[in-house]
């Protein structure tokens, strides 16, 4: 398969780069069968194409839905408005922007094995796809980072993270990664068509060169993993200490009950966002590896789908740990945020608001 390693790097396969598919009963069919580069079209039954639009278009329609819960949620309700939620509020566009983008273009690659769509949206998709990627990632970072700050330096975190400083992070990661895939992608030569000779037409990949692999491998996927692990051995070590030493003082008799309270926030808030973490990095590591060592392209679309689907997961996390976004899901089905100052109903208990 051509270019086989940078596409499969960049998350960028689809069916693409299929080798010629012919059966005893029916011609070969191209994509464009009156150019003489053409891909070759894989055939399908009808059956088959529907029960994969049908399938496809569910995945796609339940991970924006969920997402959107999410977004709404925080958006909408103040008592939310925090910085920690704001990255929660930003990894939901982006895992909203695989639903409504991502899924349907990669879907239809998929399945009719050919690029109907020109040259110049193919770039911009392939762009548009590895920033969104990236910008999963680097909430993933920022959500680690913050925990970090909150459960290791808790004196610190109210004058270290603040809402500003929050959200010019997280624009700073956005713009970063547009402007770093912008550049992979035409350092490439994607929009040079002399340079994209070894493709048939109807066929939307970029070839991206071994030091380009090593780089995008490094920066969009190794270094911020080993922060996020780092940091949250780092968590769990000092909420293990802060347990020994708070159990230890509640059996010498002491009051701990308000710092124990807020120790068992803060750890409650890293286990749940670390269990997001984990939850991606299961997904996206089995894709890595085999996308450098196997050669099935039934085994990448499979690993690819699962990195996709991972998007609607996480609102699912939400659900089971935090009782505020079931309240919130609850009053947004029932349309009781259009009710006047509805943005400034308080949704936590008593109990939650000690926790929060």
């Amino acid at each position: 398969m051509k270019g086989q390693k940078g596409e499969q790097n960049k998350l960028l396969t689809g069916g693409d780069s299929l080798m010629a598919y012919e059966t005893e009963h029916q011609e070969t069919q191209y994509c464009f069968p009156n150019i003489n580069s053409s891909c070759v079209k894989e055939k399908r039954s009808i059956q088959e194409y529907i029960i994969m639009y049908v399938f496809f278009s569910l995945l796609s329609a339940w991970t924006v839905f969920l997402n959107l819960l999410v977004i709404i949620s925080i958006s909408h309700f103040k008592k939310l408005h925090t910085p920690t939620n704001m990255i929660i509020l930003s990894l939901a566009v982006a895992d909203l922007l695989i639903g409504l983008i991502v899924m349907p273009i990669q879907a239809i690659r998929l399945i009719e094995t050919c690029w109907y769509f020109g040259d110049t949206f193919c770039g911009l998709s392939l762009i548009i796809i590895s920033v969104i990627f990236s910008a999963t990632l680097s909430c993933l970072v920022l959500i680690a980072v913050d925990r970090y700050v909150a459960v290791c330096h808790p004196l610190l975190y109210p004058q270290k993270i603040t809402m500003a400083k929050m959200l010019m992070s997280i624009c700073l990661c956005w713009l970063y990664y547009s402007a770093y895939n912008t550049a992979l992608v035409i350092d490439n030569g994607y929009f040079d068509t002399s340079y994209r000779t070894d493709m048939c037409y109807g066929e939307c990949s970029v070839m991206l060169s071994f030091s380009w692999i090593l780089t995008d491998m490094f920066m969009s996927f190794i270094f911020p993993c080993l922060i996020m692990i780092t940091l949250y051995l780092r968590i769990f070590y000092v909420v293990h200490q802060q347990v020994k030493v708070i159990n230890s003082l509640m059996k010498g008799g002491k009051c701990v009950m308000e710092g124990s309270v807020k120790r068992k926030s803060e750890s409650k808030a890293a286990l749940t966002l670390g269990i997001i973490v984990l939850v991606y990095l299961l997904c996206w590591i089995p894709y890595y590896i085999c996308s450098l060592t196997v050669n099935s392209f039934t085994t990448i679309t499979v690993l690819s789908w699962t990195v996709y689907a991972n998007s609607g997961l996480n609102p699912l996390v939400y659900a089971l740990f935090y009782p505020w976004f079931k309240k919130t899901t609850k009053l947004i089905l029932t349309q009781k945020i259009f009710q006047p100052a509805s943005s400034l109903i308080n949704i936590f208990t008593q109990h939650e608001l000690l926790l929060n």
